[in-house]
């Protein structure tokens, strides 16, 4: 029987677009803007490494990840934001961070806070295992509205006493999906002093933070680290699929205290999903390699200014400061993506499908989210048949 803590959970994203869209044929040439899914080139050595360890798919993989593997994560972190961590005892290989950031509330959410249920302080629009992970472990998921109205990051001043003090976790996800959203190092800053006093952990979801136009976004880790925070405040997650272009490698990593990391490898002893030796070897190389993640900025960078001349006198558009996507307000996001699809043959998400009601709103409602990870000439094509369908 299905737990009752699921009852209403709403199908996922991509099976609710099916069912809106599929049913009707599309108005043009198919242009899929919805799944962020890098379509740039990985590094071409990266079929190598994995060829060249081929022999060791007949092995059992390192559950935590190779000491090479980690002790190249630890030097990235390292050199992008300037903390130094121990392989052994900060860090874990993910199966990708999605694992992470479920596995992450099973290890480390407790049962109760102050004699109560928990509660996990969630951004609203979000990334949806956020939720499912809450509600897995039996806590209480409270959505915080992040609109243009609070630079679509959520305001944590507006978050009750009362929430506070039951508050386990916090999920924040900066550069922010769907949104492109940035937290500077007063917004982290303030959170962290949030935390130290109310007694939380903020699970720093940063898997876009190498995709950005301008400076490099600050990190959670960097800035609990000049605050002088208590170590367990703050436990981050990245990941290769962005930064690298290699969703299909599976490779991310959890960093944080040696007490959150021990947990998390305990857990992981049970539950098992490590990364492929091969795929391991060839992580190590990707971390250590910067010049690809530079082109791939470059090619992004591209694309914004696309993006900005093709959208930007459209009502409400806010260029986006970093990630691949575009929130883009529309209205109605159900009924602009279907028409979009009807009349154009663009596929785009409705925002509504990453948001959640609360407090009688939900905040992505009124938009879509657009992909911009296809070629220059096709974004540009997609963009221009949305901005004509659903704007002029």
């Amino acid at each position: 029987m299905f737990p009752e803590r699921f009852s209403n959970l709403p199908a996922y994203a991509f099976p609710r677009l099916r069912s809106l869209l599929d049913a009707h044929a599309p108005g043009g040439e198919v242009l899929h803007m919805t799944i962020g899914e890098p379509k740039h080139a990985f590094p071409a050595w990266v079929a190598d490494v994995v060829a060249e360890h081929a022999a060791e798919f007949g092995r059992y993989p390192v559950n935590e990840g190779t000491i090479g593997l980690r002790q190249s994560i630890c030097d990235w972190i390292a050199r992008r934001y300037g903390v130094r961590l121990e392989a052994e005892r900060n860090v874990m290989a993910l199966n990708g961070t999605r694992e992470g950031l479920y596995n992450a509330m099973m290890a480390l959410c407790p049962e109760q806070k102050n004699g109560k249920r928990p509660v996990v302080v969630l951004p609203n629009p979000f990334y949806q295992v956020y939720m499912v992970a809450a509600l897995s472990v039996g806590a209480e998921p409270v959505f915080l509205p992040a609109t243009r109205e609070t630079g679509h990051l959520p305001d944590f001043s507006a978050v009750p006493e009362e929430v506070l003090a039951r508050t386990a976790v916090v999920y924040l996800c900066s550069p922010s999906n769907p949104q492109g959203a940035v937290a500077g190092y007063d917004y982290w800053r303030d959170l962290i002093a949030l935390a130290e006093r109310h007694d939380f952990r903020i699970f720093a979801d940063e898997c876009y933070s190498e995709i950005y136009r301008g400076e490099a976004p600050v990190g959670a880790l960097e800035v609990a680290h000049g605050m002088g925070a208590d170590p367990e405040r703050v436990v981050i997650f990245h990941s290769l699929s962005k930064r690298s272009n290699l969703p299909g490698l599976r490779s991310g990593f959890v960093a944080g205290s040696p007490e959150c990391i021990a947990r998390l490898k305990l857990l992981r002893s049970y539950a098992g999903a490590p990364l492929p030796m091969p795929l391991q070897h060839a992580a190590e190389k990707v971390w250590a390699d910067e010049l690809h993640v530079v082109e791939n900025r470059r090619l992004y960078a591209e694309k914004y200014a696309l993006a900005d001349e093709i959208m930007g006198d459209v009502p409400g558009y806010d260029s986006p400061q970093a990630g691949f996507f575009l929130w883009l307000p529309v209205g109605d996001g159900e009924a602009a993506a279907l028409k979009l699809w009807q009349e154009t043959g663009v596929r785009v998400l409705p925002g509504a499908y990453l948001s959640r009601e609360a407090g009688g709103q939900s905040p992505g409602k009124g938009y879509i989210r657009v992909a911009m990870v296809a070629p220059g000439e096709e974004m540009a094509r997609g963009l221009t048949r949305l901005r004509d369908c659903l704007y002029d």
